[in-house]
C-alpha cells in the first residue's frame, strides 16, 4: 500500500495560519494544521466547527417547493385526510420513514407508514403500494429517500386519486413527477445552500419546515436528531455543512437520550454503555437496521424504531439481529462465490472494472459484497442476479470516482437505475448484461484515474510518539463526527520497534496487539492491529517499520491513549 499526504503541503502562509488558530485556541500545532486543512481560517470558524449550533441550521423553507409541500400538509391535516409515510428499506429510508411518522404522529392519528418489500416490489414507489395506499383510502403519500424517478408510478398514483411529497436527495433525470412538491436539493433549479442532506435529512427540513408553519417548539423537531444521524453515517453522506450540524446534535441525542427502539438496537450491539461514535452506527447499528429489509421486510424496523415501551423493542431488536446473523452468513457465502468469479474471469489483470453476474445470488446482500469487491481489488465494482425475470444490481466505487455517471452512461441498456456519486442500483433485461458489462468497463476506462486503482492510504501527518498524549486525543475529539469531508486523521510514524511484547491475538490469530516504541523519544505506546496476523514475524525481528495509525481512547485504561494501527510497513 502507498502513503501519501491527504492534503498538498501547506505553504508559508497556511503553517503561519495553522500555528496562529494553534496558540489563539490553545491546541496542539498540528491540530491547527487539521483545521487550515479543512479550509478554516479563522478562530470564530474553529468555533463554530468545534461546537455546531442548531441556530445555524438553513431556513427550510429556502428549498424548492417546501411552501407548497407544507401547504398542503396542513391541508391534508385539516380535511382528516389518510396519510401515508412511505420509505425505502435501506437504513436512510427507514430512519426517514420512522423519523417523519413518529414526529406526525404527536399531533395526527390518521397516518400510517409503509415499507416496500425488497424482493415483491423492488426498490422505490411500487403499484403494489399505491393499490395498497388507495384501498386503506390514503389521500397524500409522503415519500422519502426515494420516489425522484417514479414518473410513470407517481402519474397511477394521481389517476386514483392520491397526491405525492417527494423527500428525496438522489440525482433525478430530466423529467420530474408530477408530485405536489417535490423537495431534493440535488434538482437541477435547486436553490437551498447545501446539497447533500440525506434522504432523513430532506425528511427532517420538511418536519422543521411543518413546526415553522404551525408554531411547534423546534425542540419537537431536534428531539428526533438520533435517528437522523444514523442516516447520515449509514448512508455515507459527507459529514460537512448542515449534515455536521445534524449529526453533531443527533450523536448527543444518541448518548444522552436516546429514542427507544436506537438504545434497544445499542444494547444488543453491546455499545449502550459507552459513548456511540459514528463508526459504530456504520458497524453495528446500521447493519442490524438494514438486515431487516434485505432478509424480511424493513417494516419490521421501522415498528422497532417508533416503539416506545423498551421491552418490546427489545424483543424487536433480539429479532431483527438474528436477522443480521443470517445476513452475515449469506454475506460470507456470496463473497466467497463472487471472489472466485473474479478470479475466474478472463484479462482480469487488463480490466478497469468488475461486472458479474449469477442468477441464484440473494438480492438482499449484493450490495455489500459489491462493497467488498470493490476493496479487494480497487475497482469499480458491480454484482447482478436475477430478480422476476430481470438482471438487477448494485455497484459500489472506490475514492473519487464517481459510478453513478458510469452507470448513467448505460442508460439505454436499463429499466432504470437510481444513486449516487459512490453506490448506484439498476436493472436491466438478462439479455443486456454482456453489452451492460463491456460499456460500463469502457466509460471507467476511459474516465478512472491510475491513482484511483492502487491501494492508498491519505495520512494528514507524521508524529512523534511524544506527541501523543491524551490531552491531543482530547482535543482530537473535537474535530469529531468524522465521515466524507471529514475524515477520522491518519497519522504516520515512520520508524518504530517492537518493545518485546507485542502478540498476535484474536481468532486465526489475525490480529496483533502492540506495545511500540518510537527511535526518538523511547516512549512506549499501546495498539491494535487488526486483521494484520502475519507480519507479526517480521515485526518479531526487532527491525525497525512505519505505522499508520488512528488515535483512539484505551478502553481498559481510561485516560490513556492506543493506537487503531490501520497499517504496518516494514521499512526498505
Amino acid at each position: 500500500m502507498s502513503y501519501q499526504l491527504r492534503h498538498t503541503a501547506p505553504t508559508p502562509e497556511q503553517v503561519a495560519l495553522a500555528s496562529h488558530l494553534a496558540g489563539k485556541l490553545g491546541i496542539h500545532p498540528m491540530l491547527g494544521k487539521l483545521l487550515v486543512d479543512r479550509g478554516i481560517t479563522s478562530e470564530e470558524e474553529a468555533r463554530h466547527f468545534f461546537r455546531p449550533q442548531l441556530s445555524q441550521l438553513h431556513d427550510p423553507f429556502l428549498m424548492n417547493d417546501m411552501a407548497v409541500a407544507v401547504n398542503r400538509l396542513n391541508e391534508a391535516m385539516g380535511h382528516k385526510e389518510r396519510i401515508l409515510v412511505y420509505g425505502d428499506y435501506d437504513v436512510d429510508g427507514v430512519t426517514s420513514v420512522a423519523l417523519v411518522y413518529k414526529f406526525l404522529l404527536q399531533f395526527y392519528s390518521n397516518i400510517d407508514y409503509y415499507i416496500p418489500d425488497r424482493y415483491e416490489e423492488g426498490y422505490g414507489v411500487s403499484y403494489k403500494g399505491i393499490d395498497t395506499a388507495a384501498a386503506q383510502g390514503v389521500g397524500l403519500i409522503i415519500v422519502l429517500d426515494c420516489g425522484i424517478k417514479a414518473v410513470d408510478e407517481i402519474a397511477y398514483a394521481k389517476s386514483k386519486g392520491i397526491d405525492f411529497i417527494i423527500c428525496d436527495h438522489h440525482v433525478p433525470d430530466e423529467v420530474l413527477p408530477e408530485a405536489v412538491a417535490i423537495l431534493n436539493p440535488k434538482r437541477p433549479d435547486n436553490r437551498y445552500p447545501y446539497t447533500e442532506l440525506s434522504g432523513c435529512g430532506v425528511g427532517f427540513k420538511f418536519m422543521q419546515a411543518f413546526a415553522i408553519n404551525n408554531g411547534i417548539d423546534f425542540s419537537k423537531v431536534s428531539a428526533l436528531l438520533d435517528l437522523c444521524t444514523v442516516s447520515i453515517a449509514a448512508d455515507i453522506v459527507p459529514v460537512t455543512g448542515e449534515n455536521r450540524i445534524l449529526a453533531y446534535h443527533g450523536l448527543r441525542c444518541l448518548n444522552t437520550n436516546p429514542s427507544v427502539g436506537l438504545r434497544a438496537i445499542a444494547t444488543i450491539c453491546g455499545i449502550a454503555e459507552r459513548e456511540v461514535t459514528m463508526s459504530d452506527i456504520i458497524f453495528k447499528i446500521g447493519p442490524r437496521i438494514n438486515a431487516s429489509g434485505r432478509m424480511q421486510n424493513g417494516r419490521e424496523a421501522v415498528t422497532l424504531l417508533v416503539e416506545k415501551e423498551y421491552s418490546t423493542a427489545l424483543e424487536q431488536a433480539n429479532q431483527i439481529n438474528t436477522y443480521n446473523e443470517q445476513r452475515r452468513d449469506l454475506d460470507r457465502q456470496m463473497t466467497e462465490e463472487a471472489s472466485a468469479c473474479v478470479r475466474s474471469l478472463s484479462h482480469l489483470e487488463d480490466r478497469r472494472s468488475v461486472v458479474i453476474y449469477n442468477a441464484e445470488w440473494h438480492k438482499g446482500v449484493i450490495g455489500i459484497v459489491a462493497s467488498r469487491l470493490a476493496e479487494q481489488y480497487y475497482r469499480p465494482a458491480v454484482v447482478l442476479t436475477q430478480s422476476d425475470g430481470f438482471a438487477t444490481g448494485s455497484a459500489r466505487s472506490v475514492t473519487g470516482f464517481d459510478v453513478y455517471r458510469a452507470v448513467q452512461s448505460c442508460a439505454d441498456l436499463l429499466e432504470n437505475f437510481g444513486g449516487h456519486t459512490y453506490a448506484a442500483g439498476m436493472t436491466m433485461r438478462v439479455e443486456n448484461v454482456p453489452a451492460f458489462r463491456e460499456r460500463f468497463e469502457t466509460f471507467v476506462e476511459e474516465h478512472i484515474l491510475e491513482e484511483q486503482t492502487l491501494p492508498t492510504l491519505d495520512i494528514d501527518s507524521y508524529l512523534d510518539f511524544r506527541d501523543l498524549t491524551f490531552k491531543f486525543y482530547q482535543e482530537l475529539r473535537r474535530f469529531a463526527p468524522f465521515g466524507p469531508g471529514n475524515e477520522k486523521p491518519i497519522f504516520c510514524t515512520r520508524k518504530v520497534y517492537d518493545y518485546g511484547t507485542s502478540k498476535v491475538v484474536g481468532r486465526g490469530q489475525g490480529h496483533i496487539r502492540l506495545e511500540l516504541v518510537d527511535g526518538k523519544s523511547n516512549k512506549v505506546m499501546n495498539g491494535i492491529a487488526f486483521g494484520q496476523g502475519g507480519k507479526s514475524p517480521y515485526i518479531k525481528t526487532r527491525r525497525a517499520f512505519g505505522i499508520c495509525y488512528t488515535v483512539e481512547e484505551n478502553t481498559h485504561k481510561r485516560g490513556e491513549v492506543q493506537l487503531h494501527i490501520v497499517d504496518i510497513r516494514p521499512l526498505e
